[in-house]
């Protein structure tokens, strides 16, 4: 016990006061611990007629909705598809952006690729260029790997990438989920437009459709594939080679010493 809660000599202690247990009392649900609540009756009567003015305020919203159809807001899909318009900054399908001439300003800088946080875009380009040193033959984008981050969109120095509206993707096979962004394959808007000779033009650019992308993918698949059998084929032939030289070493008889020359 402290020091300084020692009573001195003289002093009264005071006694504690206690405080009693609250009143149990039984009330729905089983016994409860406490005061009896004070109900107050008015405040339970307004509280019900505030809630049937409610309910009919909602209703004369429904009836208004019924008497004139015009002003519903609801979005009535699929049936507003022709009219149906979203926010610009809605993210649905990545998408290129050609000129009226059908012609596109990708220079395969491969920026965007890089920063891609999960290799949802691959670019390809064309193994023999028509004009140019670099062409793009495929930009390829998986939707089914893509995060919308808008990343490629952002560092793209050309502004070739956008996400556009298209939200209806559902596909039954997943491989269609691989879209080619690009319409031709070839050089850029730059190039094309120096070219006078319309034939020329038409004859450095290769049509692509949307779903060549899943070929891309297939192809690259085969191609690593391909890599790996190689790979494994030059371990062998490298692990064949050491133990063939481990028995020639082995089947070699065995040089005698030189003799020393005695003086």
């Amino acid at each position: 016990m402290p020091a300084d809660s020692v009573p001195m000599p003289g002093e009264s202690i005071e006694t504690p006061t206690v405080v009693a247990p609250p009143e149990k009392h039984v009330g729905v649900g089983g016994a409860m611990t406490g005061a009896v609540p004070w109900i107050d009756k008015a405040g339970v009567v307004g509280g019900v007629f505030r809630g049937i003015r409610s309910l009919f305020s909602g209703m004369g919203v429904t009836v208004g909705y019924l008497m004139r159809p015009s002003t519903v807001v609801t979005q009535e899909y699929p049936e507003n598809r022709e009219t149906l318009k979203l926010p610009d900054r809605f993210r649905a399908q990545l998408a290129f952006n050609h000129d009226d001439k059908g012609y596109h300003k990708c220079t395969m800088c491969r920026i965007c690729e890089e920063a891609c946080p999960n290799v949802s875009i691959i670019i390809t380009g064309r193994e023999k260029p028509a004009v140019s040193k670099k062409e793009l033959d495929s930009f390829v984008w998986r939707l089914d790997s893509c995060t919308f981050c808008n990343t490629c969109v952002i560092v793209c120095p050309f502004g070739v990438l956008r996400f556009d509206g298209t939200f209806e993707s559902s596909v039954y096979d997943r491989r269609l989920l691989s879209y080619t962004l690009n319409r031709y394959a070839g050089p850029v808007a730059s190039v094309l437009e120096k070219m006078e000779d319309p034939e020329a033009r038409k004859a450095a650019m290769d049509p692509r459709d949307p779903y060549s992308g899943a070929a891309v993918i297939a192809a690259l698949i085969e191609k690593q594939k391909a890599t790996k059998v190689s790979q494994r084929a030059a371990r062998e032939a490298a692990r064949a080679a050491r133990i063939a030289a481990k028995a020639a070493a082995a089947a070699a008889p065995a040089t005698p010493p030189e003799a020393k020359d005695v003086g």
